[in-house]
């Protein structure tokens, strides 16, 4: 590793980011699943993630937008069983980024995550690369349903407007990322002088590619897993990133 300071201890990833966020005029984050596991949802991954549980399909398969299209009614089923989670609550990861902002020390916040807890936990500036689940569209008129509306509806959900096909707002295998999504979450990495890469590893694209857009001074890793891009990172803190932000 070139270079990089390695922390394990979450108490000493603390002090390291609260003294190198003090030191940074324009920082951002960049998430993934490892954010919100610390609020108690599964990520896909990992031993426990959902890609090493055993379905009728396989779970790439049934987030794939042929099967939104072709299993429309087992693909809700999933999607309400697996990926709304609406008792998961914001962890200090997510409330200490809002607090930064809130300082005029964070510009953005950059997510692969689909479940709005950067926004419930108070960050108003998210470029949600993936999506939402909290918002889920009528593909004939375009009227908007909440992830609770999803919840209380069984079967394939149908617009109360005009009886549409309801779609979620977030992007499945087989589909590209929002255009103007992507472009400000690449712009605001380009433009901060300190990036936080946070509970992802990287291995996911095009969502991993916009680290190569960061020009600044100070690259920060915290993952429990080592990344691709650890060997490139002034700083890699291989610890709970909620013990990690809890400064």
């Amino acid at each position: 590793m070139s270079g990089a300071k390695v922390v394990s201890d979450a108490r000493e990833a603390a002090q390291e980011l609260a003294e190198r966020v003090g030191r940074a005029k324009r920082v951002v984050f960049f998430g993934g699943a490892g954010v919100s596991t610390a609020s108690g949802i599964p990520d896909f991954r990992s031993e426990d993630g959902l890609y090493h549980q055993k379905f009728k399909y396989p779970p790439e398969e049934m987030l794939s937008h042929e099967f939104y299209l072709t299993h429309t009614e087992e693909f809700f089923d999933f999607y309400r069983t697996r990926m709304i989670a609406l008792g998961a609550k914001p962890n200090q990861a997510h409330y200490k980024l809002a607090e930064l902002e809130r300082e005029g020390k964070l510009t953005a916040v950059v997510t692969q995550n689909i479940d709005g807890l950067h926004q419930a936990a108070g960050s108003r500036r998210v470029f949600e690369l993936h999506g939402s689940v909290h918002r889920n569209v009528c593909q004939s008129c375009g009227h908007v349903y909440s992830a609770e509306w999803i919840m209380g509806t069984t079967g394939v959900p149908h617009c109360e407007e005009c009886g549409g096909r309801i779609k979620p707002d977030v992007v499945l295998y087989g589909e590209s990322l929002d255009e103007k999504t992507l472009v400000g979450a690449a712009e605001a990495i380009q433009s901060c002088d300190m990036l936080i890469v946070g509970g992802t590893s990287l291995v996911v694209y095009p969502a991993a590619g916009l680290v190569q857009y960061f020009q600044g001074d100070d690259l920060v890793i915290v993952n429990k897993q080592p990344t691709p891009q650890d060997g490139a990172a002034n700083l890699v803190c291989a610890c709970d990133i909620a013990k990690a932000f809890d400064f």
